[in-house]
């Protein structure tokens, strides 16, 4: 029974297991360019993925396509490129400074420094408090009480 289960849980464990394109190439530097170039890729489909190791059909079509390009003689410039204005900034995991992505950029800025000033002034605003008569002897009582 123990047997049956666990070959059970292995086989459907082998079933959703995804083969990712393993392409040969016979020019090591390409092949170190092509895995280069994946993993500056963003899976248009899938979140924070990039297309190296994204399984979604449109990955492995673009994987295919940066292959063809390597073989066509492409830079990876040229690739970056092509592929920038089909599928706009959001395909590079490092896009450009741009008017378009100008707010990308500068936002983490800009929270630091809002983020400093108001711990500048909350700290500015902790002034001594002054105690009452009153309390000064209730204060003094209560640290006589104490051996």
């Amino acid at each position: 029974m123990v047997l049956g289960i666990t070959a059970l849980c292995i086989a459907a464990t082998l079933s959703s297991a995804s083969v990712v394109d393993a392409y040969d190439f016979d020019d090591p530097a390409l092949e170190a360019r092509y895995r280069t170039l994946i993993a500056e890729l963003r899976c248009p489909k899938c979140l924070n993925v990039n297309i190296a190791g994204s399984d979604a059909p449109i990955a492995s079509d673009l994987r295919r396509a940066v292959r063809r390009m390597l073989e066509e003689g492409r830079t990876d410039q040229e690739i970056l490129a092509h592929l920038q204005d089909r599928y706009g900034d959001f395909i590079l995991y490092n896009p450009p400074l741009s008017p378009a992505t100008v707010l990308l950029w500068a936002t983490p800025a800009v929270l630091i420094l809002v983020g400093l000033l108001v711990l500048r002034r909350l700290g500015s605003r902790r002034d001594a408090v002054e105690l009452t008569e009153d309390e000064r002897a209730k204060l003094d009582a209560l640290g006589a009480e104490d051996p």
